[in-house]
């Protein structure tokens, strides 16, 4: 079972196991745990616990939607069993106000202030990590256990391979920043020693460990206190903006809409949520965190913030099979507030966690939109989930080539899978009449596991820029024109292309090396803000088969 949701894949064509699907829990229970085993996804324990907290929130959703067996099968279980497509299109109106003359964003005049924004995404605190443990598991979550003698054991500080982290680990990462309340280090060329304070810090969710088959309620309001009173303890008053990731809930992905009530409604996370995050969000903000997981907030004057739910647009949240028209009106009432902030002259931050060209057709195209329709009031985007380090473009709606907007991914802080920890830091155009707000740059920091486990015991973790973007990559400025052209210039610069493959897996890339398949694909994927859309990827060389590019996109772990 993937760790990024409940599907499994594979060809169901099993005689004697019948996938005769129907709401009954006990039923559906057998088949998926009996399929689950036949097909090796997990070992049988790990199949029997992920069907037990999986299977009563799959079947109360499946049994509220239209799905028929066939349709059943090919979502649970892939489309070799059978093919569901009840996700039909679906369009929102724009607002009727005209969109205001495009005035592209400029640089700020000399000795106007900028700001840097610390973003922190997928840290995945495990703890049951265990130094010492076993690296190599046939589990999805490894380093866990007893320790053991020889290779292959997981290090003090963290571990390549399908291993999260310790919660020491994040706290030597939090306690050596700028606004922390101690620092650590040699002072060396680390990072609390380049970089100035922080105005304000974006954290885009993924608290918990991937151990999704057994995991409580419990187990997720601890990381969310956990981990939000080790974030209040190091950075002091710096205000932060969290967002919603898929792993805060359990089952994994589970985000029911809002009209869901009981017992399987998402209340017992978002008022933890709200209640663990009042010092940082205004009411009016949890107001709307506790009905569905999203809300909008000033960052400072002149630029607000808006922080969305994007489970509501995740193909894994099974949920969705109700309704998966805009859940919870959420775009709706992005429109309405990037409408107010056009209005009263705002600039607007995005933030969210699951990036829009990895949503459902539907809601990523309605989305691509409202971005195109309010470019000049978006001054930029801010997601994770995937644990690498990229970007998706977008581009205006009648032509396809002028470059509208970006939406910055930034790397994971946990090391799933066979990652170093790592975290952003974004330069912003700051606080000043006029001001884009836009991003003119920034640095992405590692920790390198070789180095930090190889070190003596007690030794501090040094924490090291790994890559400035305008400086690695020559941007003339970090406006989506220069991404684009960035694009451009990767086709024909390999040597280019190979130093954004090395920051791609922050600093430790997989042993295979990008061919040109791989190359085409991961380039679409930097022009693509919306799902499915070939068109988006014409304008690349050598030209890539669309279904080619979207079978290698598939086979990317999704975290």
């Amino acid at each position: 079972m993937g760790s990024g949701g409940t599907h499994v894949s594979g060809s169901c064509v099993h005689p004697g196991v019948p996938p005769q699907l129907e709401p009954n829990v006990a039923r559906v229970g057998r088949v998926a745990s009996r399929l689950c085993q036949e097909l090796r996804l997990a070992r049988p324990p790990v199949c029997r616990q992920a069907v037990q907290l999986f299977q009563r929130d799959v079947v109360a959703a499946w049994a509220r939607s239209v799905l028929r067996p066939p349709e059943a099968c090919g979502l649970l279980l892939g489309p070799r069993c059978g093919h569901w497509d009840i996700l039909g299109a679906w369009n929102l109106s724009l607002p009727a106000a005209p969109k205001p003359p495009v005035r592209p964003p400029l640089p700020p005049p000399p000795g106007a202030p900028t700001a840097r924004i610390l973003f922190l995404t997928d840290l995945h605190w495990d703890r049951r990590y265990t130094p010492g443990s076993a690296a190599a598991c046939p589990d999805p979550l490894c380093c866990r256990g007893a320790p053991h003698d020889g290779p292959g054991a997981a290090g003090f500080w963290g571990t390549y391979g399908k291993c999260d982290l310790p919660l020491h680990t994040i706290d030597a990462l939090l306690a050596q920043l700028p606004n922390a309340s101690s620092h650590t280090g040699d002072g060396s060329g680390d990072a609390s020693n380049s970089t100035g304070g922080f105005a304000a810090a974006y954290w885009t969710g993924d608290i918990p460990a991937h151990d999704v088959w057994q995991q409580s309620r419990g187990d997720q309001l601890r990381a969310l206190r956990t981990v939000t009173a080790l974030l209040r303890a190091r950075l002091g008053g710096l205000r932060v903006f969290p967002a919603v990731g898929n792993h805060e809930a359990t089952p994994v992905n589970a985000f029911p809409p809002p009209y869901v009530r009981g017992n399987q409604s998402a209340a017992w996370l978002y008022d933890a949520m709200a209640e663990a995050w009042q010092g940082w969000l205004p009411p009016a903000a949890l107001r709307t965190l506790r009905a569905g997981g999203f809300y909008t907030a000033q960052v400072w004057p002149g630029l607000r913030l808006v922080s969305l739910n994007m489970n509501f647009c995740s193909q894994a949240n099974f949920w969705l099979l109700i309704n998966a028209t805009d859940p919870a009106g959420q775009l709706q009432w992005l429109m309405g507030v990037l409408a107010d902030a056009e209005r009263d002259g705002e600039k607007v931050h995005i933030i969210g966690h699951i990036p829009p060209a990895h949503c459902l057709h539907s809601w990523s195209w309605n989305y691509y939109r409202i971005i195109s329709r309010f470019e000049g009031t978006i001054a930029a985007q801010f997601f994770g989930h995937t644990h690498l380090d990229e970007f998706e473009l977008f581009y205006d709606e009648e032509t396809l080539s002028r470059p509208v907007s970006i939406a910055f991914v930034a790397p994971s802080v946990t090391t799933y899978i066979n990652l170093n920890p790592g975290y952003r830091v974004y330069e912003v155009a700051g606080s000043y009449p006029g001001s884009s707000h836009a991003v003119l740059d920034h640095e992405t920091f590692i920790l390198n596991l070789t180095e930090a486990n190889a070190a003596p015991p007690g030794t501090p973790p040094r924490w090291q820029r790994l890559y400035s973007a305008r400086e690695a990559y020559g941007l003339p400025a970090a406006f989506p024109a220069d991404w684009d052209l960035l694009v451009r210039r990767l086709q024909d610069d390999e040597q280019l292309f190979q130093r954004f493959w090395f920051h791609l897996h922050k600093g430790h890339p997989p042993r295979e090396p990008c061919g040109g398949p791989c190359k085409a694909a991961l380039l679409c994927a930097l022009r693509s803000g919306r799902a499915g859309d070939p068109a988006l990827c014409r304008p690349l060389r050598p030209a890539l088969p669309f279904p080619r590019v979207q079978e290698l996109w598939r086979q990317r772990q999704l975290c």
